[in-house]
């Protein structure tokens, strides 16, 4: 795995290792805190001694760089909890009660076609907003599928149910350092949130939309 390589396949082995008792119960302790098993957490802590580079790392340094890039961003508020593997973004719609949405990036240990997900998730008892997400998630569908799947060489996994539309996070397709794939996740994010405050607030159109999705894709450097 090279330097800059962000994801690939990582090899388990079983070990048997002799620890004191107390060396064990404080394991345990930091292992529950972290939300993380016994063997995950000596892992990490081997791997961050000998300054071996493992999966929990790199996704560390991906959520710690997007954290970094949303920061400052007035429109989406980043909620990032250390050693996760997860973080999350709250924006509040231009739609007259200001309803909010929820943006949850979570990426996986090792990954395949798929280094993770992005879940954006809504509450609203307004079957008129209902109506106009699920027409902007079906635009969404078709601007993915149009302008960003023939370059992957692959369709677009997503899905919408009980408010949630769920998004498959493609593998990149070229290798890339932890900042380039937290720029080019945040750059997504971003893009749907715009799209869709634009959308439901009468500002853009459907061929607005698209003509903003295709400007993106053809300037983006890395495709996710």
């Amino acid at each position: 795995m090279t330097e800059g390589e962000v994801y690939g396949k990582v090899k388990k082995t079983l070990y048997s290792l002799l620890l004191d008792e107390d060396v064990v119960r404080a394991v345990d302790q930091l292992a529950h805190r972290r939300g993380c098993s016994r063997s995950a957490l000596v892992n990490q802590l081997l791997a961050e001694q000998l300054d071996l580079m493992t999966p929990e790392r790199r996704i560390a340094e991906v959520l710690r760089a997007m954290e970094s890039l949303f920061r400052p961003d007035p429109e989406l508020v980043p909620m990032f909890t250390p050693n996760a593997l997860s973080m999350s973004m709250k924006s509040a719609l231009d739609y007259k009660y200001r309803p909010t949405v929820k943006y949850e990036v979570e990426l996986y240990r090792g990954g395949d076609d798929s280094i993770g997900e992005l879940t954006v998730s809504y509450r609203t008892q307004s079957a008129e907003l209902l109506a106009a997400m699920a027409r902007f998630f079906g635009l969404w569908q078709q601007l993915e599928n149009a302008y960003l799947a023939p370059k992957l060489g692959h369709g677009i996994s997503s899905m919408l149910s009980d408010g949630r539309f769920v998004r498959s996070i493609s593998m990149p397709d070229r290798e890339c350092s932890a900042k380039e794939l937290a720029e080019a996740i945040s750059a997504y994010v971003r893009l749907f949130d715009r799209l869709l405050k634009g959308c439901l607030s009468g500002r853009l159109s459907a061929v607005d939309a698209e003509r903003q999705y295709a400007a993106h894709m053809q300037a983006s450097s890395l495709l996710i």
